[in-house]
């Protein structure tokens, strides 16, 4: 189900009238193309596999992780949709219309490309942490540089420090793009999580609005690739439950 919502630039809180606070994970880079809907649909996929209540929001005006939850099947875990990014003309509040459904464990945030300033803080403050993918490029690293320097200096993260991790999408390994983003990494002590590899199987899935995770005999490799990712979110999110 996607419900209309009016103009982004409003609060980003989402409101969850419940006494458990969902776990919510933001997806941002500002460098278009690096693979941040991959990324939320798969992440989202993942979580409705285990059988948690999951909610994918879309702030992209592409829309493009609206347009997979509306491919996808009913007989797969369900996800529930909110496509931020569309504007509403009705008298709600934007806080109303970003409520999600009371169960709802996990929450999914898909950014577009180009957030900066005020919405960029406003989204860091309402979430426990930030997943960053990145093609190992030379102009998607500078970018990455940038953008990662945004994040630590925007009072939405400063505030509430939470953390960060870099996922390094469409990868080749051992090519002089993918040492040099490890380098990168490194010398900012941001965790370097796993590596996606560039494979069909994610065009095939989000075709039909499934994630790997959805498929009946996933390949072998993307699961191993995601492990280490799965890990990393399952032991932030104990952390931050004992916290």
């Amino acid at each position: 189900m996607t419900r209309k919502l009016s103009e982004p630039l409003q609060s980003q809180t989402v409101r969850v009238v419940d006494q458990t606070k969902p776990f919510r994970i933001l997806i941002a880079n500002s460098k278009g193309g690096c693979g941040k809907t991959t990324l939320a649909t798969n992440t989202a996929a993942y979580f409705a596999s285990m059988g948690h209540k999951v909610a994918l929001i879309d702030h992209d005006p592409q829309g493009s992780s609206a347009q997979w939850l509306s491919a996808r099947s009913h007989s797969l875990p369900n996800i529930y949709s909110v496509a931020a990014y569309r504007k509403d003309d009705s008298h709600t509040t934007r806080s109303f219309q970003l409520m999600v459904p009371l169960n709802t464990s996990h929450i999914i945030i898909d950014t577009p490309a180009g957030v900066t300033g005020n919405v960029l803080s406003d989204h860091l403050r309402h979430c426990d942490l930030v997943l960053m993918p990145v093609v190992p490029s030379v102009i998607d690293i500078r970018a990455a540089t940038g953008f990662i320097k945004d994040v630590l200096l925007s009072p939405g993260f400063r505030i509430k420090p939470k953390p960060i991790a870099v996922i390094a999408n469409r990868v080749k390994r051992n090519t002089l793009g993918y040492n040099k983003l490890e380098a990168f990494l490194n010398s900012l002590h941001i965790p370097f999580i796993t590596t996606i590899r560039d494979t069909q199987q994610y065009v095939r899935a989000a075709e039909f609005g499934m994630g790997i995770f959805d498929f009946t005999q996933p390949h072998e490799k993307d699961l191993e690739e995601w492990q280490p990712l799965i890990n990393w979110l399952n032991l932030q999110q104990k952390n931050l439950k004992n916290s």
